[in-house]
C-alpha cells in the first residue's frame, strides 16, 4: 500500500479506519493491561491521573476483566466504547459550530451527563456547509446525538455486566480533554480529546469502494491517486472548522474549511462502517453480537449520508498560511463522468468477496478482522485527529486497540 508521512510523523498507509493487516511489530505485541498501563501513568507522577482514579484501578482484581463477559467481549465493546467517546467528543466541536441549534438531544454527553447548551453556532461555518445541503446542520446535530447514545450504551452496559471500564472512565474524564480546538463564535472554547484543525483526510475511500475488482480484503492496494476524492486532502494538514472568527470570515477559506468537513465526516464514518462488523466476528456472547450489529448499520447510514453530501461541494482552491501553506482544491465532482469519482454514486458498488471464484457482490468492506482495532487507531492517528496529545493517551487506545485484536471466539469453533 502506498505510505506517506504526515508531519505529525505518522505513517499512513492509505486504508480505511479499519482495514489492513497489522505490522510484524503489531502481530507480535503481547497484550498490555489497563493495570500496567494505569501503574506506568502512577509512576510517572501523580499529577498525571488523581489519585482517586490510582486508587480505584488498584482495587480492581483483573483490569482486563469482564466479569460476567468473556475477557474478549469486554475488551471488544471497551474499544468500541472508545472509538464512540472520540467520535462524541468530535462531533460535539462540529455541532457547536455548524449544527442545528436547539435543545433537541436525546442523549446526554458522556463527559458531562448532560445535554449540550445551545451556542449559537457560526453563521458563516453554517452557511457554507448548507452549499452541500440545506439540512446539513440537522444532520450534524443527529450524527453528535447518535454518537453520544452509541457511547453512553456501551460504558453503561460494560459497568452492568461488572467488567473493568478504569480506561475508558479516563477518556471520559478530563485527563485527556486539553487541546485546544475553536474559538470563533460558536465554540464553548473547552478543552477537547481530539483535533479538528490540523487534518490529513484520506479521502480514497469516496472511489476505491466503487471498484468492482479490487478489495483491501484480498490484499488489494489503492495506491492510485484516481481513487482519492480530493488528493489535496490527503497532503499536508487542514482545518475541518473555523479556528478564529477571522476564519469564519473569509468567504473562500471558509467553504474549504466546510467542504474539508464533509469529507472528513465521511472518512470517520466509513470506518465505523467496517470497524463493527469486522469486530463481530470475534464476539462470543450472542447479546454482544446482537449489540455490535445493531450498532453498526447506524454508522453505515452516517456514511452514506456524508457520501451524498460531500459531492455537493463547488470549486474552490484555497491556501492556509496558518497550518504551512497548504493548499486544497475542490473540484466539481457532479460533473465526473468517472465512475470512482462521480457525486451520485453512494451505494456500494458490487465486489470480489471472499474469493475471487465467486460472483462479485455488493458488501459493506473492509471486514477483515486481523488488526481491525489497531487498523482504526493508526488511521485515526494519522489523520491528525491526535496532534497535540501526550503519549500517555495514544498509548491507552493502543492498548485498548491490542486487546480487542486479541479477542477471539470462545464457542462455535
Amino acid at each position: 500500500m502506498k505510505k506517506s508521512i504526515s508531519k505529525n510523523g505518522v505513517t499512513s498507509q492509505s486504508q480505511s479506519l479499519s482495514g489492513g493487516n497489522p505490522s510484524s511489530e503489531q502481530a507480535s505485541r503481547p497484550v498490555v493491561g489497563r493495570r500496567s498501563f494505569l501503574k506506568g501513568l502512577g509512576a510517572t507522577g501523580a499529577l498525571l491521573v488523581p489519585a482517586t482514579a490510582i486508587l480505584a484501578a488498584k482495587a480492581k482484581a483483573d483490569d482486563d476483566g469482564g466479569g460476567k463477559l468473556s475477557k474478549g467481549d469486554a475488551s471488544i465493546l471497551r474499544f468500541l466504547a472508545a472509538a464512540e467517546i472520540l467520535e462524541s467528543d468530535l462531533w460535539e466541536q462540529y455541532w457547536e459550530l455548524g449544527g442545528t441549534q436547539k435543545s433537541d438531544f436525546a442523549s446526554t454527553n458522556p463527559a458531562t451527563g448532560t445535554a449540550p447548551t445551545p451556542t449559537g453556532g457560526n453563521a458563516n461555518y453554517i452557511t457554507a456547509l448548507k452549499i452541500l445541503d440545506g439540512d446539513m446542520p440537522q444532520y450534524i446535530l443527529d450524527n453528535t446525538d447518535d454518537e453520544f447514545s452509541h457511547s453512553n450504551f456501551l460504558l453503561a452496559y460494560l459497568k452492568s455486566k461488572g467488567a473493568n471500564t478504569s480506561d475508558i472512565d479516563l477518556l471520559v474524564g478530563p485527563r485527556f480533554r486539553t487541546l485546544q480546538g475553536s474559538v470563533a463564535t460558536g465554540s464553548t472554547k473547552k478543552g477537547r480529546l481530539t483535533n479538528l484543525t490540523k487534518l490529513t483526510v484520506d479521502t480514497s475511500f469516496w472511489g476505491r469502494y466503487r471498484s468492482d475488482n479490487r478489495n483491501p480484503d484480498l490484499g488489494d492496494s489503492f495506491d492510485d491517486a484516481t481513487f482519492q476524492a480530493v488528493p489535496s486532502l490527503n497532503v499536508g494538514q487542514h482545518t475541518a472548522i473555523p479556528r478564529t472568527d477571522a476564519d469564519a470570515n473569509n468567504a473562500d477559506l471558509i467553504k474549504a474549511i466546510a467542504f474539508t468537513a464533509g469529507f472528513h465526516f465521511g472518512f470517520i464514518e466509513i470506518g465505523g462502517t467496517s470497524l463493527y462488523p469486522s469486530l463481530a466476528q470475534r464476539v462470543s456472547d450472542p447479546e454482544v453480537l446482537r449489540i455490535v450489529l445493531s450498532i453498526g448499520p447506524t454508522e453505515t447510514m452516517h456514511f452514506q449520508t456524508w457520501q451524498d453530501k460531500a459531492g455537493n461541494a463547488t470549486p474552490v482552491t484555497v491556501v492556509d498560511p496558518i497550518n504551512d501553506n497548504s493548499t486544497v482544491t475542490f473540484v466539481d465532482l457532479t460533473a465526473s463522468t468517472d465512475e470512482l469519482l462521480q457525486a451520485n454514486l453512494i451505494m456500494p458498488e458490487p465486489t470480489v468477496f471472499l474469493n475471487r471464484k465467486f460472483p462479485i457482490c455488493s458488501i459493506i468492506r473492509p471486514t477483515q478482522t486481523k488488526g481491525a482495532a489497531m487498523g482504526a487507531v493508526n488511521a485515526l492517528t494519522a489523520d491528525g485527529l491526535f496532534i497535540g496529545q501526550i503519549p500517555e493517551f495514544t498509548q491507552l487506545l493502543k492498548d485498548l486497540a491490542t486487546d480487542a485484536d486479541a479477542a477471539r471466539r470462545e464457542s462455535g469453533e
